[in-house]
């Protein structure tokens, strides 16, 4: 894969049962993501275009993969799991060492770990709480929909000036 090729997304509901809703704006958040970095070069997407951080368009995608994993399959699920970026020597791995995984890899991850948090949601009330506590901070599955959200949100908005410092694409 030389560039991520993912130029459609679905829309969020405007109406409809609150669980639906939460989902499909975690769903059009996780499409955008792709999409907004869809038909750069891996090169282009490793760009660090401001100067004082680390973060790059691929770091962001990488990271969101973490997060997918950490929320939905670590702390809800209480599973343990292997980061794919994450390391005990560097935790924010997935922005500094860019060159670990080729982009098909980072893309297969991403879906891999969208479609797992899906998975272990499925069938989930919003009313559970999560299976493993940390540091006393236990939530349900509600607040996690509407914290990836928040976390897919923030994100976009850095992925929106990163594109634009990098070839000037805008609004998309």
């Amino acid at each position: 894969m030389e560039t991520i090729d993912r130029t459609t997304r679905p829309h969020p509901l405007l109406h409809g049962p609150e669980r639906a809703q939460l989902e499909s704006w975690l769903e059009f958040s996780r499409a955008t993501l792709l999409k907004k970095c869809s038909g750069l070069t891996v090169e282009q997407l490793k760009q660090r275009p401001v100067a004082a951080s680390t973060m790059s368009l691929l770091g962001i995608v990488r990271h969101m993969t973490f997060v997918e994993q950490i929320w939905f399959d670590t702390r809800f699920a209480g599973n343990e799991t292997v980061a794919y970026y994450v390391t005990h020597d560097d935790p924010d791995a997935e922005f500094n060492d860019l060159d670990g995984a080729s982009l098909d890899e980072v893309v297969t991850n991403f879906d891999a770990a969208c479609a797992r948090s899906r998975e272990l949601a499925e069938g989930h009330d919003l009313d559970e709480t999560v299976a493993r506590v940390s540091n006393n901070f236990s939530v349900d599955l509600r607040w996690i929909y509407i914290h990836m959200i928040e976390e897919y949100s923030r994100h976009l908005g850095h992925v929106d000036l990163l594109r634009e410092l990098i070839d000037g694409s805008t609004g998309y």
